[in-house]
């Protein structure tokens, strides 16, 4: 009886930390997201001298609260799922933790002589700022067409880079005769054929011959191509992610998300969804 007890209060926390489709979940989500605002107001004004001078205490206090709430919120969430290091390594997994180490290392690192390289550590706090992502239903499905679309994304890249290598290797060869417009080695080359490809274009490495400037024209007008083509992939997983209506259910085993809304098992490891 004391395990079924202990389970369902489990249960429960999971439901109400992880799950945004319930009243508790949403007032949950509410509650955390105005006080993940918060401290990142205090990270910014603390930065502020004249107002950290003035309110320095003030502001110490209200960054230890936070803290502490967020560390009773990170522990709540290992807790509630059934593979907690399945969680604590995740990427939400570690940017939780890196929301709350920089204010504890305060006593680990001596003041003494490094307070600039605990203020450098004490910026990381900035990261609360990608816990916000979890909280919005459009990021939300967002992150899940993006992780849909990884396989397509690397294969893709992948391409570019072989393209630009090959390209760089041929734009060296060509400019061959000019290595005082940049095009000294194969490195500063696939470098130029980067920054064309992209459509960047510093202007510090100019192509000086005429083959090398129709290689250029190439290169500059398969840019734009190659620059819709991941907006692309995004968009149609996108696009199928909200037409499957996925919801806001994260799995308690594997902590994966984008469940189809009449889902009772994980589509990644199979373990049984709350009810």
């Amino acid at each position: 009886m004391e395990n079924n007890n202990t389970n369902s209060f489990r249960q429960k926390i999971h439901e109400i930390i992880f799950e945004a489709d319930t009243t508790n979940g949403k007032l949950f989500d509410i509650i955390l997201l105005a006080a993940i605002l918060l401290s990142i107001v205090g990270v910014m004004l603390e930065s502020v001298y004249e107002i950290d001078r003035k309110y320095h205490e003030l502001i110490i206090a209200f960054e230890w609260g936070f803290t502490i709430l967020f560390t009773i919120e990170y522990f709540f969430r290992i807790y509630a799922v059934n593979r907690p290091f399945k969680y604590i390594f995740s990427f939400m997994g570690i940017v939780d933790l890196l929301a709350i180490i920089p204010t504890y290392l305060i006593f680990i690192l001596p003041a003494a002589h490094s307070l600039s390289v605990i203020r450098a550590i004490r910026l990381i706090r900035i990261f609360r700022i990608f816990k916000l992502s979890r909280y919005l239903r459009g990021a939300h499905t967002m992150q899940i067409a993006l992780r849909s679309s990884r396989p397509k994304i690397i294969v893709f890249l992948l391409s570019v880079i072989l393209l630009v290598i090959i390209l760089g290797t041929l734009m060296y060869v060509i400019e061959s005769g000019a290595r005082t417009n940049g095009f000294e080695n194969i490195p500063n080359s696939i470098y130029w054929a980067i920054i064309t490809l992209t459509t960047v274009g510093y202007g510090n490495i100019v192509p000086m011959t005429i083959f090398g400037k129709i290689v250029a024209s190439f290169i500059m007008i398969l840019g734009y191509g190659i620059i819709a083509v991941p907006t692309g992939i995004v968009t149609a997983e996108f696009s199928r992610k909200r037409k499957e209506k996925v919801n806001t259910q994260v799995c308690p085993d594997c902590t994966a998300e984008g469940h189809e809304m009449e889902a009772k098992f994980c589509n990644k490891c199979g373990a049984e969804l709350n009810p």
